[in-house]
């Protein structure tokens, strides 16, 4: 117990003077308890408000797709550039190094691959969860599979329950089967039935057409998929225009490992993300950063 003796009285209360109970800068999030909202902070620049993931979970479907055959070469140097990276949890521990201190987004369910029918998916254990100071539980959703929507909307539930109760976030990733459309219309179903079931933030796809009404009617924060690998410049391309059209980050797998240079596409992936930079003048920046690689 602090000795009585030699104390100085208090008398800087402050009189007058509210206190300061800012509304959170991530939208939906305002109410969210504090755990949850350290992890979104974490995730999420609080400068830009935006966030640049480096997702290289696709191993859990596809085994060692390009890119990914050895992540302690390809993602390793990769990972001090983002902001927060995604993955499963064997690869966490068995890649990742912890001193690296980046938030992870930790691929929640798992099921079928690429050699079965897709979708099948159960949660991980939420005590591993925990264990691993994952900073969102990112569990599969399969809006429009007749056979496995209402499993893997159950499991972004059970997920939302986890959020309640540890303060994790979750983040509803959506999937797309081989027979829906990324348009406006599904997306729009796709990322609201997310946040509507609990999501603290979506992954979802970007399309050329309406997607700004996709993010108006998603009371919570979406982050674009990178999707299948295309040409730098369409890349960035697509990152500009999912930022500028209310996307809050982009969580980009292929697009930045399968790339001629890898570190110099995440830099220039950044540039769009945080400070807005035009896809030209980000593609310029990738260029000359591969060229400066190279030399």
């Amino acid at each position: 117990m602090a000795d009585n003796e030699g104390n100085i009285e208090a008398k800087n209360y402050g009189i007058g003077i509210a206190q300061k109970c800012g509304s959170f800068f991530l939208k939906g999030n305002s109410h969210a308890d504090w755990g949850v909202q350290n992890r979104l902070a974490r995730i999420f620049n609080p400068k830009s408000g935006n966030t640049v993931m480096l997702a290289f979970d696709h191993g859990y479907i596809m085994g060692p797709t390009s890119g990914l055959e050895r992540m302690d070469l390809s993602i390793v140097p990769l990972i001090k550039y983002a902001d927060c990276i995604m993955c499963s949890r064997g690869t966490l521990r068995s890649v990742v190094p912890p001193e690296m201190n980046k938030p992870v987004a930790l691929r929640f369910s798992a099921g079928s691959t690429i050699l079965t029918e897709l979708n099948n998916e159960c949660l991980a254990g939420i005590e591993d969860a925990i264990k691993l100071d994952a900073a969102a539980l990112a569990p599969m959703v399969a809006i429009g599979d007749p056979n496995f929507e209402a499993l893997t909307i159950r499991n972004l539930a059970q997920c939302a329950d986890f959020t309640s109760r540890y303060g994790i976030p979750t983040l509803g990733v959506t999937a797309v089967g081989k027979n829906l459309v990324r348009d406006a219309r599904y997306l729009g179903l796709a990322t609201r039935v997310c946040a509507e079931n609990g999501a603290t933030f979506v992954k979802t796809y970007y399309c050329d057409e309406g997607f700004e009404k996709v993010v108006a009617a998603c009371p919570v924060p979406i982050v674009i998929a990178g999707g299948k690998k295309l040409p730098e410049a369409d890349a960035l391309e697509l990152a500009y225009k999912a930022i500028n059209s209310g996307a809050r980050g982009v969580d980009m797998g292929r697009n930045i490992f399968q790339s001629e240079n890898p570190v110099a596409m995440i830099q220039a992936v950044k540039a769009v993300v945080h400070k807005g930079l035009s896809a030209k003048d980000a593609y310029q920046m990738y260029c000359d950063l591969a060229k400066k690689a190279s030399k």
